[in-house]
């Protein structure tokens, strides 16, 4: 799986975990040279703390684009140190 935004690849991996239809990307699978911490943390009944990326690439930001959760709850542990997307980042095969 590869995540893309602004014809850039973001993160590549063929180890990606779908929870509610996101591919959650290894850590290790992203080029960290494109995410920036924001400070921003939502909160899911389920999953805990989801806290973000923003992600810039040549010139631009897509501000809260990559989301992780640093400590999930059991039900989710499956996803702890991995990171999903949206606000049009593309996720394809």
């Amino acid at each position: 799986m590869k995540a893309i935004w602004n014809n850039t690849v973001l993160a590549e991996s063929d180890d990606t975990v779908v929870v509610e239809g996101n591919h959650y990307f290894p850590l290790e699978a992203l080029n960290q040279a494109f995410f920036q911490p924001s400070n921003t943390q939502t909160n899911c009944p389920w999953k805990g703390t989801a806290s973000y990326y923003t992600i810039a690439v040549a010139g631009a930001t897509n501000p809260d684009a990559a989301w992780y959760y640093p400590d999930p709850k059991p039900a989710a542990a499956n996803i702890k140190g991995r990171v999903a997307f949206w606000k049009g980042v593309q996720v394809v095969s």
